[in-house]
Order: structure tokens, then C-alpha cells, then sequence
């Protein structure tokens, strides 16, 4: 599972996602790509899910990018605990997505392989997602 090998703090507050992404919203690596349309919070399984759904229909053929990385540590207290006495203990990590951040990336394949690999991946995740290819991409 997808967990940064060390943090600064091990708690951290729960932020704002308030705009849409600046950073990330371009395909950088690979030819396809799928990207975010609502903003949430992504969880190492989801992206490890979403991973495996688009390689095994890919069969291994081409290259698979992820560009978002669950550093964001959540916390959560034990069932049937009263209020106070602290912050709760960290549960694992989540990647704060925002509203044109683009997820996956990959190349080396066929567009309609991509459309369907990418659409597959798509059904693990939490938020919509659309398909998009890269601005100077031309068919074989």
C-alpha cells in the first residue's frame, strides 16, 4: 500500500481544498491520461486498485504513471469513545485530490486499450473522472 517512508508530524489537520488544481493538470509522461473532476480525498488502496484494474486489462504492455501520492496522514478515534482526551491515532494516508488533477497517465498502447484500461481504473476511485489525451498526440 501507497505510504510516504517517513513524515515530519504524524498528525495533520484536515486543510481546505478550495480551488481548482493549478499544478498537475497537464499530461506530462504519457500519452492518455485520466483526470478528476470532483475534489476528495484518495486513499493508497483506491490508487493501488485503480493501478492494478488498469495494468491486468493492459496486460503489462505499455507504461503506467501515477502522479498523485497519499501523504496526507488521517486520524480516527476508536468506536464508542467519548469526546475529548486528544486527537486520534493516524489510520493511514490519503492524497487530497482537487477538481483538473490529472491521476493516471499511460503510453504505449492503443487508444481504445487506454480509453478502456482508464475507464477500468476509473471505477475504483471515489470521484468522476474524464478521459483526456495529450494536446500533441497524433495516431500512428
Amino acid at each position: 500500500m501507497l505510504q510516504p517512508k517517513k513524515t515530519k508530524f504524524r498528525r495533520s489537520q484536515k486543510g481546505k481544498m478550495r480551488n481548482v488544481t493549478k499544478r498537475g493538470s497537464q499530461i506530462s509522461f504519457g500519452s492518455f491520461g485520466i483526470k478528476g473532476l470532483e475534489q476528495h480525498w484518495i486513499t493508497g488502496r483506491q490508487i493501488e486498485a485503480a493501478r492494478q484494474a488498469i495494468t491486468r486489462y493492459m496486460k503489462r504492455e505499455g507504461q503506467v504513471w501515477i502522479t498523485i501520492f497519499p501523504d496526507k496522514p488521517i486520524t480516527k478515534k476508536p468506536a464508542e469513545v467519548r469526546m475529548g482526551k486528544g486527537k486520534g491515532a493516524p489510520e493511514g494516508f490519503v492524497a487530497p485530490v482537487s477538481p483538473g488533477r490529472i491521476l493516471f497517465e499511460i503510453d504505449g498502447v492503443s487508444r481504445e486499450v487506454a480509453e478502456e484500461a482508464l475507464r477500468l481504473g476509473a471505477q475504483k476511485l471515489p470521484i468522476k473522472t474524464k478521459f483526456v489525451v495529450r494536446r500533441d498526440y497524433t495516431e500512428n
